[in-house]
């Protein structure tokens, strides 16, 4: 059974991340949990680089960090302990991470960092606030096959899972990213005590693409959604027009 580390971007106190510890206990040889110590829900793969990292172990055993989730997950890989871990489990993270939302997600982050750090990883979401005992049962699922599949170097498996009961569960798919729409929802002003104008980053925006081989096809129709995803996001079907591009500008 494999030594796991655990993280998460909604704070080393969130339910789903307990659940999670508790779901894959039977399935782990070890498990150490490194976690934000508050909620850094947004983070991405922002690291700390401006202060000295304070890492401390709670009374449960748990470690909190005062920095991101990516953060986190490098102090829980990179020989702060002697013995390191096989593979990188992030969430259950309290709310979906699909389609554009894994540009932003502090849980596809520390998942992303495990696997640069050459680790398998594995980030879950549950697309709700209620069953994390679904997605916890998902997670020792995967977890105990996760020997078997091959993934290419740097690539990591985005998990979404409805928020139903077990029992209500369609199945599961493998799945590509949807796409939301470009124009996001406008900020949202607020007053604050001293009479300063702030912004609320408004809410994501509606589906433009959720075609039946979508994350949010799947969702929507109760299937746990796979998304393989990859750290390399050069666009190789742009290179040929932009070097053609370049030519002309030196021509010129």
């Amino acid at each position: 059974m494999p030594h796991v580390l655990l993280s998460n971007d909604d704070g080393v106190h969130a339910e789903g991340l307990h659940v999670l510890h508790e779901a894959i206990r039977q399935h782990a040889s070890r498990i150490r949990v490194v976690a934000p110590d508050r909620n850094k829900s947004g983070a991405s793969s922002s690291l700390s680089l401006s202060y000295p990292l304070l890492l401390k172990q709670l009374e449960n055993g748990f470690y909190s960090v005062d920095g991101t989730p990516a953060d986190c997950v490098y102090l829980g890989v990179s020989a702060i302990w002697p013995d390191t871990p096989d593979l990188v489990i992030s969430g259950i993270n309290h709310g979906a991470n699909l389609g554009d939302d894994v540009l932003y997600s502090g849980t596809v982050a520390a998942a992303r960092e495990g696997r640069a750090l050459g680790r398998p990883a594995i980030a879950i979401s549950l697309v709700g606030d209620t069953h994390f005992e679904t997605a916890g049962k998902v997670a020792a699922m995967l977890l105990d096959a996760i020997d078997t599949v091959s993934l290419p170097a740097r690539a990591l498996l985005n998990v979404n899972v409805p928020d139903l009961p077990w029992s209500e569960i369609s199945g599961v798919r493998i799945t590509r990213l949807g796409r939301r729409e470009d124009n996001s929802s406008r900020p949202i002003p607020v007053k604050d005590p001293r009479g300063e104008t702030r912004y609320w980053i408004g809410p994501v925006g509606r589906y433009v693409d959720e075609g039946n081989d979508t994350d949010f096809k799947a969702i929507e129709e109760g299937y746990v959604s796979i998304t393989p995803l990859a750290s390399d996001v050069t666009q190789y079907s742009a290179l040929e027009s932009v070097n053609m591009w370049l030519d002309s500008l030196v021509r010129r």
